[in-house]
C-alpha cells in the first residue's frame, strides 16, 4: 500500500484528510495515511492562541490571530459546500463572524469527517529528502511531548503548512533605536494594549487595514499608515487616522518617511506580510518566497513541485478560501490515487509560466483576484468529484463585499451576503461592528 504524509492539519491539511476520506466512504482504497501538526490541534492559524514568539516546547507560534479579529471575508464565502453554517450551527447569523465561530466550524466537520485518526498532534516535520533510487521520501518528525525524533518513508509527500505564519520583516533604518512597542502583526493580540497611543502602522494590505480599524476601535489616539504604494488605500478615514509614504527612517520614537515629514509614535506595527519559509524540506524540494501570488513559480497547477510530481503544495496561492483548498486537496488525492495524469516535466513548466502570463495579462485588481481564483476553483472541480456550488452567486457575492469595502471600511462589517451553497441570505448582526465589544462565540451567535 502507499503511504502518503501530509504535513499540517490546518485548513489545508484538513482538506487534504476530507478529500481521501470521501473516497474512503465511496469504496475506494485509499492509501496510508500520516498527517503531522506540531500544534495541540486542528485548525491552523484558525486554533488561536494567546502566545507569541514561541511555544511551551521552544516552537515557533503558527497562529496570527488577534483577540478580536472578525472575519474580513463574508462567511458565505468561506463555506465548505458538503458542510454548511446552518448545518452546523443549526441555525443562521451574521455574515462576518469572529475566529472562535470559524474555529468552530471548521472542528465540527473535521470531526464529522472523523480525521483525527490520521493526525499526529504536537509533531513538527524535521526534515524532509528524497531518495532518487529508492523513489521515497524520508521524513524526520520529533514527537514534542515524548521528546523523541524518529524517520518514515513515504511515497507522496503533501506540504500544507501555508504561508503565513513566519513574518515578513524588513529593516528600516534606525529602528533597532526605537524606544517604543515595536512587533509584526503575526503577533498582535489585543488592540486595547494601544488605547491612548500613537500607532504607526506599516502595510497596506488586508492585515493593515484590520489592526487599524481594531485600534481605532479600541480606543487608540491615532494611526498613521504607512505605505509604499503612490495611490492611497482609498478609505474615507476619520482625523485621527491618516496615510503616509513608506517609513525612511527611525530614531528613538521619531519616524521620518520619504516625503520627509515626521511624527513621534508611541508603537510600531509591521503589518508587512509574511514569507514562503520550509526549512523542513531540502534545497531540491524547497519552494521559495514568492509574494502573494495567483499563480505559483515552480508548482504545476499551482500544486505539484515541478521537479518531482510526487511532492505536492497545498494552499500557496493568493486567495486561501476553503473551497479552493477543499478543490486543490481532492485534485491532489486524485494524482496520488492514479485517477489524474502529471504530465512530463516539459508541460508542467509550460502550464506555470501560462498561469503566471495569464496572471500578469488579467489580474489588476480585487476583484480580478476573485474571478481568477473562481476559475481556478471550478478548473480542478471539473475534473474530480469535488463538492461544488453556486460559483456564480460565489462572485457576485464577493463583488459585493468589494463593493462595501470600498464604500465605507467602517461598516463593511455590517452587510449581508447569500450563501452559494443554501442560497439563503444571512440575518443583520445585533449590534454594529462598531459598538460590538464581546467577540465570542456565545455573544456572536446570539439571536
Amino acid at each position: 500500500m502507499k503511504r502518503v504524509a501530509v504535513i499540517g492539519a490546518g485548513p489545508s491539511g484538513l482538506a487534504q484528510l476530507h478529500a481521501f476520506q470521501s473516497a474512503a466512504r465511496k469504496g475506494a482504497e485509499i492509501p496510508e495515511i500520516v498527517c503531522y501538526e506540531k500544534q495541540d490541534n486542528w485548525g491552523g492559524t484558525w486554533n488561536y492562541t494567546w502566545r507569541t514568539g514561541l511555544d511551551e516546547y521552544g516552537e515557533p507560534i503558527h497562529s496570527s490571530m488577534h483577540s478580536k479579529l472578525l472575519t474580513d471575508f463574508p462567511k458565505e464565502c468561506m463555506e465548505y459546500p458538503d458542510y454548511s453554517f446552518q448545518e452546523h450551527f443549526g441555525k443562521w447569523f451574521a455574515s462576518y463572524p469572529p475566529h472562535s465561530v470559524i474555529f468552530d466550524y471548521i472542528d465540527g466537520r473535521a470531526k464529522k469527517s472523523d480525521v483525527r485518526k490520521w493526525i499526529r498532534f504536537r509533531t513538527p516535520v524535521r526534515r524532509v529528502t528524497y531518495d532518487e533510487d529508492k523513489g521515497m521520501f524520508s521524513v524526520a518528525a520529533h514527537d514534542l511531548v515524548n521528546d523523541v525524533e524518529y524517520t518514515e518513508e513515504f511515497d507522496f509527500v503533501v506540504v500544507a503548512t501555508s504561508h503565513l505564519s513566519t513574518p515578513n520583516v524588513p529593516y528600516f533604518s534606525g529602528i533597532e533605536t526605537f524606544s517604543g512597542r515595536l512587533l509584526h502583526s503575526h503577533d498582535f493580540r489585543y488592540a486595547l494594549e494601544f488605547k491612548d497611543k500613537d500607532v504607526l502602522v506599516i502595510g497596506s494590505s488586508f492585515s493593515a487595514e484590520d489592526v487599524t480599524l481594531e485600534c481605532w476601535k479600541y480606543g487608540c489616539k491615532s494611526v498613521t499608515i504607512s505605505h509604499m504604494g503612490a495611490p492611497p488605500l482609498g478609505h474615507k478615514w476619520p482625523d485621527n487616522i491618516k496615510e503616509v509614504p513608506l517609513l525612511q527612517k527611525v530614531s528613538n520614537g521619531r519616524c521620518t518617511f520619504q516625503d520627509g515629514s515626521a511624527i513621534d509614535v508611541d508603537a510600531i506595527i509591521l503589518c508587512t506580510g509574511y514569507m514562503y519559509h520550509f526549512p523542513f524540506m531540502s534545497n531540491d524540494l524547497k519552494l521559495r518566497s514568492v509574494g502573494q501570488r495567483c499563480a505559483v513559480e515552480g508548482l504545476y497547477k499551482g500544486l505539484v513541485w515541478f521537479n518531482n510530481p510526487k511532492l505536492f503544495y497545498l494552499g500557496m496561492h493568493n486567495g486561501k478560501l476553503f473551497i479552493t483548498l477543499d478543490a486543490e486537496a481532492w485534485y491532489v488525492r486524485d494524482l496520488i490515487m492514479g485517477r489524474i495524469h502529471v504530465p512530463d516535466r516539459d508541460a508542467r513548466l509550460a502550464d506555470v509560466k501560462d498561469r503566471i502570463a495569464r496572471e500578469h495579462a488579467e489580474v489588476r485588481g480585487l476583484s480580478d483576484v476573485i474571478h481568477y481564483v473562481g476559475d481556478y476553483t471550478a478548473e480542478l472541480q471539473a475534473d474530480t468529484d469535488c463538492p461544488g456550488f453556486n460559483t456564480e452567486v460565489w462572485k457576485t457575492e464577493l463583488d459585493r463585499w468589494i463593493g462595501h469595502r470600498n464604500e465605507n471600511i467602517f461598516t463593511y462589517r455590517d452587510n449581508v451576503y447569500m450563501s452559494p451553497v443554501t442560497g439563503t441570505v444571512s440575518r443583520l448582526h445585533h449590534t454594529p461592528w462598531k459598538d460590538a465589544f464581546d467577540e465570542s462565540l456565545q455573544c456572536y451567535l446570539r439571536d
